[in-house]
């Protein structure tokens, strides 16, 4: 019986998709989300499905990011991928990740507009969030972006960019907006809100069989908290501790016109708290309608190796080592993750390959280390949204710069605790990882210098501890620290490795083409845009320039 609820659910996700990916063909962001044809499909109908494309959003369109942060490689049975790999990216470059976030904001718009009607507020406020979780990595990724007449139909055929500033700022108020909606929703069982334990894949019952409406309402409310928690760090950047050499170490500075103590106050006096637990979807994988991620870089529906399989192998930085035996940044002691977040090659072997290097025998796909199986899990296993690691490593920075109360080097060693077991770990290794790397300032958050020239802890274990448990699952949140926290006042980017005396990173494509020290900063608008929107889009700041205009929460 169980296995039939999954498979129907399954079934009318699967149709859900089919019916609004019929969009992304030709998806531009002016569509109406008031038409007659999506108004014939109720805001509850809706949800699974909207849910469902965010997973694919946020697990497929991300493998360059794992390749410019060190994580991933092409293997060496493909050629060269020139525009990437030399970093001189084209307003073609990604452009999927532009119109599937406004087509799954598109899902949301119209679920919110039809819950509204309907008096439907927590499907309402579900929308919301949803929305803030997809402006939120827009605005990472391009800056300003359409917002306010965004999805408006004919009626603003060229919606303006608003800045991002304001649209982060109005995500705040949106999200606060979503948490009274959710918590003082209908409850009763012929209300607008009746289904909404079956139709929410992420913390319905599909995932937590035994649960209530209100325990329900209360994970919401914690994954919003966490969504205000990953806009705010935005907010922050430099703040690591100084050392001895002088090497290390950048002042605090915050990006003016937002008041963060106000911020965090309105937090604490919602009082909810943050995601203790892995946010995922489960629309009822099976093995013939399986996990994104597994789809894409694992084996088909039908059991074959992808090309993604093939072609995404090991990055040499961080694999750390060709044999699985000579240290590299994964470990002064041993760390668990490696043999979790790669698989041994056809020698049993652990080998990484240099991002960009030309192709060779030598760097086959054979020849390296692939995906692990911490990461694809199962091909019926849930796709992440966002884990509990994070949440622990964005609720420690904010305890960090005092703007959060509590432990923070306990709450950081929650975090990798978080990512170790998610990942397939036990506790043994969590502790055995924690207490074999006492001292070492990447792992450990009171470590005082114990290099000539390397930094401390602090800010540091936590930025670099997201690097790690990241890895395969967020790239884009990595990203975004590695432009905001400046590693000393002569480096405008973090630094991973080099300041515990291991090869600077992420490591540069050693492309015999690239001439590029740093990776980009930003991501070109799409080409789309410039057909359908240009003079919007052309009144962007350096929109078409290299390295690109920061993001604004950039201070560098």
């Amino acid at each position: 019986m169980k296995y039939r609820k999954i498979a129907l659910l399954f079934v009318a996700v699967t149709f859900l998709l089919g019916l609004y990916s019929c969009k992304k063909d030709s998806f531009n962001i002016n569509q109406d989300p008031n038409n007659a044809t999506d108004s014939t499909v109720a805001y509850n109908v809706i949800l699974p499905a909207a849910l469902n494309n965010t997973a694919r959003v946020v697990s497929r369109n991300w493998a360059w990011l794992q390749n410019y942060l060190g994580y991933w490689a092409r293997s060496g049975t493909y050629a060269p991928n020139t525009e990437e790999e030399t970093y001189e990216i084209t307003t073609n470059f990604q452009a999927g990740i532009w119109s599937g976030m406004y087509d799954n904001l598109y899902d949301y718009q119209v679920m919110e507009n039809g819950a509204n009607k309907a008096g439907a507020s927590f499907y309402e406020g579900i929308a919301k969030i949803m929305k803030a979780h997809n402006y939120g990595i827009l605005v990472s990724i391009y800056n300003n972006v359409p917002y306010s007449e965004a999805l408006k139909g004919a009626s603003i055929k060229t919606p303006k960019y608003d800045d991002g500033l304001s649209i982060y700022k109005d995500l705040l108020r949106q999200l606060d907006v979503a948490i009274e909606l959710i918590k003082n929703a209908d409850e009763s069982e012929t209300g607008p809100n009746a289904n909404v334990l079956t139709d929410d894949i992420m913390f319905g019952t599909q995932l937590f069989p035994s649960t209530s409406m209100e325990e329900q309402k209360v994970r919401w409310v914690q994954f919003a908290n966490t969504l205000k928690l990953r806009i705010l760090t935005k907010f922050m950047n430099g703040g690591l501790e100084s050392n001895t050499a002088g090497t290390v170490g950048t002042p605090a500075s915050y990006v003016p016109g937002v008041d963060l103590q106000a911020e965090f106050a309105l937090i604490q006096a919602e009082g909810t708290g943050f995601l203790d637990f892995d946010a995922e979807v489960q629309p009822g994988y099976l093995s013939d309608k399986g996990n994104p991620f597994y789809n894409l870089y694992v084996a088909d529906d039908a059991g074959s190796a992808t090309s993604g399989s093939v072609y995404y192998k090991a990055n040499s930085y961080a694999v750390g080592s060709i044999d699985g035996t000579t240290p590299g940044y994964y470990g002064y002691n041993f760390d668990p993750r490696k043999f979790l977040l790669y698989s041994a090659n056809a020698s049993n072997k652990y080998k990484g390959v240099d991002y960009g290097a030309p192709s060779s025998t030598d760097n086959a796909a054979s020849m390296l280390s692939g995906i692990g199986s911490g990461l694809y899990r199962g091909v019926d296993q849930p796709q992440w949204i966002l884990t509990a690691a994070e949440s622990y490593f964005l609720q420690a920075e904010c305890m960090n710069r005092e703007f959060l109360a509590g432990d923070a080097a306990a709450t950081l060693n929650s975090g990798i605790a978080a990512s170790i077991i998610s990942l397939g770990g036990d506790a043994v290794d969590v502790d055995d990882y924690i207490v074999g790397n006492e001292g070492y300032p990447d792992v450990d958050y009171i470590a005082t210098e114990i290099f000539a020239d390397g930094a401390t802890g602090g800010l540091f274990t936590i930025i670099s501890q997201k690097w790690f448990a990241l890895n395969g699952i967020a790239p884009f949140e990595v990203w975004s620290d590695y432009r905001r926290i400046d590693i000393s006042s002569s480096v405008n980017h973090f630094v991973y490795g080099g300041p515990v005396e291991y090869l600077d990173g992420p490591a540069i494509s050693v492309s015999p083409a690239n001439t590029r020290t740093e990776i980009p900063v930003r991501l070109l608008y799409p080409q789309g845009e410039y057909l359908y929107n240009p003079v919007n889009v052309g009144a962007q700041p350096s929109a078409g320039s290299y390295p690109f205009s920061h993001i604004f929460w950039d201070l560098q």
